[in-house]
């Protein structure tokens, strides 16, 4: 079958406002963001692509414009089945605020039960991405034949998810996979197994780098990747973080 690359979107500015963004409209990237975002068509160049399909929310739009302006041949769908999970009443709070929930700790430790009020499950989240990835590397086989390689641009719980599934892994041990803003995961669908080939790959190492001590004023203001996964337990930046600056 097909391959697939996922990117997630580039960072944004709900990703350095420290704001589980969800739904929420008028999320748009963040000069950085677009930055990661101009560097995609060269990053991608040596790749044919069949398709590019993405999420309908503003961040991952803005994130393919310039490969697509790149390809005018590449053609775009769009499909609400990869949108990020819905937060319901999380949705544009602030993480910092939010980590004090009863919800987080089922979150980060049993995602399989986490259901976010007036939102989703995590597993209705997996389920339908899952499907749409199903029906869409059907349809790029089918279209292209089972060398075709596909696009899909998306968000990180929804990608950490795809992930977790292409490796047979529980929905609740997810938690232990990062993408960054921009990166790129690609997975090989055979008729027996997925292969992951790449994940999270930016490219740049370092987000690897001990982060150098920052203001508070400052700490509070930007939510890291790297240090949100080495304190508090480990925990995971639900939506994804900002990731590396």
């Amino acid at each position: 079958m097909a391959t697939l690359i996922l990117v997630r979107h580039g960072r944004s500015t709900a990703n350095t406002a420290g704001l589980l963004a969800g739904w929420t409209p008028g999320v748009a990237l963040d000069e950085r963001g677009a930055e990661q975002a101009a560097a995609l068509p060269g990053r991608l160049a040596a790749v044919p692509l069949a398709a590019a399909v993405s999420s309908p929310l503003q961040r991952c739009r803005e994130t393919l414009a310039p490969l697509l302006a790149a390809r005018p041949e590449l053609a775009l769908h769009t499909d609400d089945r990869i949108g990020e999970c819905h937060y319901g009443e999380w949705s544009n709070r602030k993480l910092s605020e939010l980590g004090d929930e009863p919800l987080m700790k089922i979150v980060q430790q049993r995602p399989s039960a986490a259901a976010f009020p007036g939102g989703e499950s995590m597993r209705a989240m997996q389920a339908r991405a899952v499907d749409a990835v199903q029906e869409w590397n059907a349809r790029i086989e089918e279209e292209h034949g089972s060398d075709a390689v596909f696009l899909m641009c998306s968000h990180g719980d929804v990608i950490k998810s795809l992930v977790a599934d292409a490796l047979g892994m529980h929905l609740d041990l997810f938690q232990r996979i990062h993408v960054d803003p921009c990166s790129v995961t690609a997975v090989r669908y055979t008729p027996t197994r997925p292969f992951l080939l790449r994940l999270g790959d930016t490219g740049d190492f370092g987000s690897l780098a001990p982060r150098p001590a920052r203001a508070p004023d400052a700490a509070a203001a930007e939510t890291e990747t790297f240090e949100s996964a080495t304190e508090d337990g480990g925990n995971a930046v639900v939506g994804g973080g900002a990731g590396a600056a």
